[in-house]
């Protein structure tokens, strides 16, 4: 693939990405009255590189082709939107599933049924109807909903873990586990003081 045909491939996976997190605004501001805190802290957008494309390619051994990028990853565009509580997260899943023009391709709750690390977050990737002037097309977004404590944990084990080489990987990663438990009791108990636990 070279580096025009990247540019021309992921415009419409861009403009999928730029639709849905005007929607998670609009949807922010027209969910919640102006009374009521709002649920997103804050949301974060990125579409893979060329060299991660072909990467997650020829790892899945395909050819690292635009044909088979479009056939066979769905994460091309993302999105990460940081709430405040588990419940805003619920919340905010259930009315884009409501919403009859957005496609639900797969869903994974790490939230109810976190990782054998610690990990938790709500991943759901959303075939997105991209219009052009010969009709329309839906192109899939991956958006990973997390708490604010979600993504400080999971951040600080990407860091810890794997941006680093160590010899104590399984200690840390133990003691890793054990904070994301602990920032799951704090979570729980800052829930309390606002009535959303």
């Amino acid at each position: 693939m070279t580096n025009e045909q990247y540019y021309t491939f992921i415009q419409p996976y861009s403009d999928a990405k730029e639709i849905l997190h005007a929607r998670l605004n609009v949807l922010e501001h027209n969910l919640y009255n102006k009374s009521a805190a709002h649920p997103i802290h804050n949301i974060q957008e990125r579409i893979k590189k060329k060299e991660s494309i072909e990467n997650k390619l020829l790892r899945k051994e395909k050819e690292p082709t635009m044909m088979n990028a479009k056939d066979y990853l769905q994460d091309i565009a993302g999105l990460r939107v940081i709430c405040y509580f588990t419940e805003d997260i619920y919340s905010l899943v259930d009315t884009l599933k409501f919403q009859s023009d957005l496609i639900v391709i797969r869903e994974r709750d790490y939230i109810r049924h976190p990782k054998p690390n610690g990990y938790r977050s709500y991943h759901i990737i959303v075939g997105v109807p991209v219009y052009c002037l010969d009709g329309m097309e839906y192109f899939p977004v991956e958006i990973q909903f997390r708490t604010l404590s979600m993504d400080f944990w999971a951040s600080m084990e990407h860091r810890i873990l794997y941006k680093t080489t160590r010899e104590d990987k399984e200690q840390i990663a133990e003691e890793l586990k054990k904070y994301a438990d602990t920032l799951v009791i704090i979570e729980k108990q800052f829930a309390k003081y606002t009535g959303e636990s």
